[in-house]
């Protein structure tokens, strides 16, 4: 097994996620074809790998691909970054968006928890108060008033906490306050690209934001509009949300929609009155869409670079394939386009 580039003899590097084919630190894999490379870090060229050792790593290739969520994907090529440190490139039809329960159902449900946990240490000193309140002879309602009174600074420090310093298209940036998500609204918008725009109360007044901008001010404040999280019912609706529309980004334009006509009254255009799994579904939509464009940076190279790539491969593998098979192939594959 070879460990060096063919091009520029550098080293190819180890990864440990691949047990049959511990080589490489990127692979790149065409199912159809039958093709695997290992990409050199250091030159970029794409390396071929022996005919004969191909199939079973391609598949473990393409069930790695499918379960990593960290990818991005065009007509014709996708990249995915596993936390190991591997990454995949693959050539071919792209697959639909998938989104996991699991990847959400964690940082959800520890956040419902602790609101859990935070209300019944409220209740409890609530309890203590007042009982104390009875012990010494005071009346109940002055137990009770000063619950309220406990409850209300604790919302007026909410309101005047930071929750974000937000960028703005001028290069500025907002700051918004506990007080200001409240009235965070998210609208439709056939103006703009992305069809809808975000609504952003902020300090020192309002800002409308649109398309990338609008998607990096929601990823920043959906964690507290969220802060009380959700189930795994909930969770598990907000994903077949997500999976109804087969991309983040039209669902952000549906959201925008019923975030517009108003679910209930007093609910028009604001996040925060949505229904809890819209809610859900938006977080995760954001943080689709910004992996999306960490990544998209990188794939016009790899395509590109897998281009020519193919070429080179198609002639190698080609001298190993006697010509009146290829010539059958071919004819075989004409026949499967007819009927």
């Amino acid at each position: 097994m070879y460990r060096t580039c063919l091009y520029c003899n550098g080293d190819l590097h180890a990864n440990d996620t691949i047990e049959q084919f511990p080589v490489g630190r990127r692979l790149a894999f065409d199912s159809a074809r039958g093709r695997l490379w290992v990409v050199c870090t250091s030159c970029e060229r794409w390396n071929l790998t022996p005919l004969e050792t191909r199939w079973e790593i391609i598949d473990t290739c393409e069930r790695l691909f499918r379960a990593e969520r960290k990818r991005v994907t065009t007509d014709h090529i996708g990249l995915a970054k596993l936390d190991e440190g591997l990454e995949l490139v693959r050539i071919g039809q792209p697959l639909d968006e998938e989104f996991a329960a699991w990847r959400y159902g964690d940082q959800f449900g520890k956040r419902r928890w602790r609101t859990i946990t935070e209300g019944i240490a409220i209740a409890g000193a609530a309890g203590l108060a007042l009982a104390g309140a009875i012990a010494v002879g005071a009346a109940a309602g002055l137990g009770i008033a000063g619950y309220h009174l406990g409850q209300n600074m604790i919302r007026k420090k909410r309101a005047r906490r930071i929750i974000a310093c937000v960028p703005t298209t001028d290069g500025d940036t907002v700051t918004v306050l506990g007080s200001n998500i409240e009235e965070t609204r998210i609208k439709s918008d056939l103006t703009v690209e992305t069809r809808w725009k975000l609504v952003l109360p902020h300090e020192h007044g309002i800002i409308t934001l649109t398309d990338d901008w609008a998607v990096n001010a929601l990823s920043m404040l959906m964690p507290t509009i969220n802060g009380t999280g959700g189930s795994a019912n909930r969770v598990h609706r907000a994903v077949k949300r997500l999976e109804a529309v087969h991309h983040a980004g039209h669902f952000l334009q549906s959201a925008a929609a019923l975030s517009s006509h108003g679910s209930r009254p007093g609910a028009l255009g604001t996040i925060g009155k949505l229904p809890v799994d819209v809610r859900l579904a938006i977080e995760m939509a954001v943080n689709e869409q910004n992996e999306r464009h960490a990544l998209e940076g990188e794939m016009w190279l790899l395509e590109f670079a897998w281009e020519q790539a193919e070429v080179i491969a198609k002639i190698a593998d080609g001298l190993l394939v006697p010509a009146e098979v290829e010539r059958k192939l071919e004819r075989l594959k004409e026949q499967q386009r007819i009927r």
